[in-house]
């Protein structure tokens, strides 16, 4: 009993959170926390690098010390200061024994510098990858909810009855157009067209006589298009005389001269 109802307990709490996971959200909190570990990696790197350098600086100590204690019993030696020399030698043993030491210590710490250099470019690399994949579905997520608001305004065209209020609009529009083109023509049709050009026509009659008076007492004569007619009638007459006369003309010399050559 006690595990079912702890079992009912985390069904309810469980869905409980699962509807409040926002996948975008969690996707986005999981990159800056990927971006987050990378200081915390460099800095134990760093520790571990502080640590071999460190081993590396106590190994060259030890190497000094030991080069310097040789010498000292080597001319406590030459010396005959055995004694001395003894001391020395002791000094010179514990060197080594701490030279082995700082030796094996400084190899693992050597191994675990290059290996936490592998595991922070691995890290980094399949960082990287993670990032890449959550911006791709972040992207792909903004993709969607474009399409899903496309979605939502073109089912509301068809259920919201947009469709059938655009069209009635149109045919609405279209029929007072269609009856304001009506009344326009139906305006034209009362108004007596053919009178107004017939006094168009007088008007302009008028002006004309007008004109023809104020020329008629400025001492000026028009010549009217028939008289035009008939005067450029008769000067092409008299042109055509002409030329018949000077081709009677040539005719009559070339004959003469002719007759001329032949007696």
């Amino acid at each position: 009993m006690f595990k079912r109802f702890i079992r009912a307990i985390k069904s309810i709490f469980g869905g409980f959170v699962s509807s409040m996971e926002d996948p975008k959200l969690i996707l986005e909190q999981n990159i800056r926390d990927l971006n987050d570990q990378i200081p915390q990696m460099n800095e134990n790197i760093a520790t571990v690098k502080a640590n071999m350098i460190m081993l590396q600086k106590e190994v060259k100590k030890y190497e000094k010390r030991i080069n310097d204690l040789t010498a000292k019993i080597k001319s406590a030696i030459n010396a005959d200061r055995d004694d001395i020399a003894e001391g020395y030698a002791l000094q010179l043993e514990q060197a080594k024994e701490n030279l082995s030491s700082s030796k094996e210590q400084l190899k693992f710490a050597e191994q675990a510098y290059e290996k936490a250099l592998k595991v922070k470019k691995a890290f980094v690399k399949e960082k990287d990858r993670k990032i890449q994949e959550a911006k791709e579905a972040l992207r792909a997520n903004e993709r969607a909810e474009w399409q899903g608001k496309v979605a939502d305004a073109l089912e509301q065209f068809e259920t919201g009855g947009l469709d059938q209020t655009h069209d009635e609009m149109l045919n609405r529009v279209n029929e007072q157009t269609a009856k304001n083109e009506a009344r326009m023509e139906l305006a034209l049709d009362s108004i007596d067209t053919d009178a107004m050009e017939i006094e168009a026509n007088a008007e302009k009659l008028r002006a004309h006589e007008l004109v023809k008076q104020f020329k008629s007492e400025m001492g000026k004569t028009e010549v009217s298009e028939e008289e035009k007619e008939k005067s450029v009638g008769s000067a092409a007459d008299k042109q055509i005389e002409i030329d018949e006369e000077s081709s009677e003309k040539e005719s009559g010399k070339t004959i003469g001269k002719k007759e001329r050559s032949q007696s």
